[in-house]
């Protein structure tokens, strides 16, 4: 899962990193480099702290839905991948049928983006039930 982050520094050396779609999640590091893989640490162990609970994984939302809050302007936006397959349970081998357009251009969207035919339909139903979740 990808996760936007956005990094502060006071003195260009040193910066603290703010997960906003995981509330409370929080890290920092010497360096830019440092500040964002101690933030994937970070991610991992709050996802895991909400797995053990039995809480829903959140879903990343945009970096543009984030950037109008005033708490992270002028923050330096970067994206975090962190593998959340250890939250989500088993996976399960499932066989669909798609219109071959349709199939076609998700196929062209995660090579694109670096996913997988899997990893992207999970992501876009779980943003749809989400999304329903919300309208409700």
């Amino acid at each position: 899962m990808r996760f936007p982050v956005v990094l502060h520094t006071d003195d260009g050396i040193r910066y603290g990193v703010t997960v906003p779609d995981l509330p409370g999640c929080f890290s920092a590091g010497g360096s830019f480099d440092d500040a964002l893989d101690s933030v994937c640490e970070a991610i991992d162990l709050h996802l895991e702290g909400i797995a053990e609970e039995g809480g829903e994984l959140p879903l990343p939302r945009y970096i543009a839905e984030h950037q109008v809050n005033p708490d992270f302007a002028g923050g330096v936006w970067a994206i975090v991948e962190v593998d959340t397959a250890r939250f989500d349970g088993r996976a399960e081998k499932i066989n669909i049928t798609l219109p071959r357009r349709l199939l076609v251009k998700i196929d062209s969207y995660v090579k694109s983006h670096h996913l997988s035919r899997s990893a992207f339909l999970a992501v876009a139903a779980q943003r749809e039930m989400q999304s329903q979740n919300e309208r409700a």
